[in-house]
C-alpha cells in the first residue's frame, strides 16, 4: 500500500503518468497498473484521462489529503523504528549548484535538522562546473548539480527533472497573444547568467542546435535572485529554471512567455567520484529524494 500511495502522489503532483515514471524510477505501465489497483480497491475513478492529459476528480483530491497524511505517518514509523540505527556524524559536508542551493535544498536540510539535530552541514555553493572540480580535486565527497552527465571520472545519478523557461516582469505587456516564434529570442533584452553556470550551458546547447547564434544579452549576472531582482524592475527577459521561479509566479511578480518549438529540460544530479562509496551518502541521498518536495 505504502508503494502504491507513493504513486498516486506522484501522479497527482505530476498530472502525468509518465512524469511520474521517470520520477520515481519505474515503468508507466507499472504506474498505470498501481492507480487501476487502487482505483478498483476504492471503487471510484481518481482521476479523469483526457487524450494528453489528465486531472484528479474530486474523489482523488479528497484521496490525495489520506495519502499524504498516511505517507507522513509512514515516514515517521521508519525514522523511528528503522532509522534509529543509521548514525550520521557530526557534520556532513558536500556541494550543490546555485539553483539548487536556493530553492530545493534549505527546505529538506531545515527538515532534516528536526530529525536529526546533532547533525551540522557544510554546504559549498557554486556553478556546476566548480562544484564537480571541487569533488575530482577530493575537496568535496559529492554533491548535487546540473550536471553534464559526461566526465568519466565522476558518476551521476538522476535527481529530478527541471525545465528552462522565458520569464519577464509581470507588468511587462509585450507579447501580450499568445506564443511567440523562436526566432524572437534573438531579439529580446536578454539577461544571463555567467560562464560555467550549468543553466547558460544547456541554454548555449538548445540554441546551436536550432541555428540561433547568440542572444541579445545586455546584462550578465552570477546568481538566479541577481537576475529575478533585475526582472522586477525592466522589461527585459531571462531564461531560468522553473524551480526558480515558482514563486514569483505565484506571486505576481513574475511571468512566463511561451515560446514556439522550445523545450528545455535537464536533470539535476547526485555526483560524486567514481567508484566512491559511503553510507552516509547514501543514507543522505535517500533522505533528499524521500523529502525535497514535501
Amino acid at each position: 500500500m505504502k508503494n502504491k500511495l507513493h504513486i498516486f502522489k506522484s501522479v497527482a503532483q505530476h498530472a502525468s503518468f509518465t512524469k511520474a515514471a521517470e520520477q520515481l524510477f519505474i515503468s508507466q505501465p507499472a504506474v498505470s497498473k498501481a492507480i487501476r489497483n487502487l482505483e478498483d480497491d476504492y471503487k471510484c475513478a481518481f482521476f479523469i484521462r483526457k487524450r494528453n492529459s489528465i486531472e484528479l476528480t474530486d474523489n482523488g483530491k479528497a484521496f490525495l489529503v489520506y495519502a499524504n497524511r498516511i505517507l507522513d505517518i509512514y515516514s515517521e514509523i521508519d525514522q523511528q523504528f528503522l532509522d534509529k540505527e543509521k548514525a550520521f556524524p557530526d557534520e556532513i559536508s558536500f556541494g550543490v549548484s546555485t539553483t539548487i542551493a536556493n530553492y530545493i535544498i534549505p527546505k529538506v536540510i531545515a527538515k532534516f535538522r528536526t530529525q536529526f539535530p546533532n547533525t551540522n552541514f557544510k554546504i559549498d555553493s557554486e556553478n556546476s562546473d566548480e562544484i564537480e572540480e571541487l569533488i575530482l580535486n577530493q575537496q568535496l565527497d559529492f554533491g548535487i548539480t546540473e550536471g553534464k552527465n559526461t566526465n568519466p571520472k565522476l558518476q551521476f545519478k538522476e535527481f529530478i527533472k527541471d525545465e528552462i523557461v522565458l520569464v519577464t516582469n509581470a507588468k511587462n505587456t509585450s507579447y501580450k497573444k499568445g506564443i511567440i516564434p523562436l526566432k524572437e529570442l534573438e531579439r529580446l533584452p536578454v539577461i544571463a547568467r555567467e560562464m560555467g553556470s550549468g543553466t547558460r550551458e544547456i541554454i548555449q546547447q538548445f540554441l546551436l542546435k536550432n541555428n540561433i547564434k547568440k542572444l541579445n544579452t545586455v546584462v550578465t549576472l552570477n546568481s538566479t535572485e541577481a537576475i529575478k531582482n533585475y526582472l522586477y524592475h525592466a522589461n527585459s527577459y531571462a531564461l531560468l529554471s522553473i524551480n526558480a521561479v515558482t514563486e514569483d509566479l505565484l506571486n505576481n511578480k513574475l511571468k512566463v512567455i511561451d515560446i514556439k518549438d522550445f523545450t528545455i529540460e535537464r536533470w539535476f544530479y547526485f555526483v560524486s567520484r567514481t567508484g566512491y562509496q559511503s553510507k552516509t551518502m547514501d543514507t543522505f541521498e535517500k533522505y533528499v529524494r524521500n523529502n525535497y518536495n514535501l
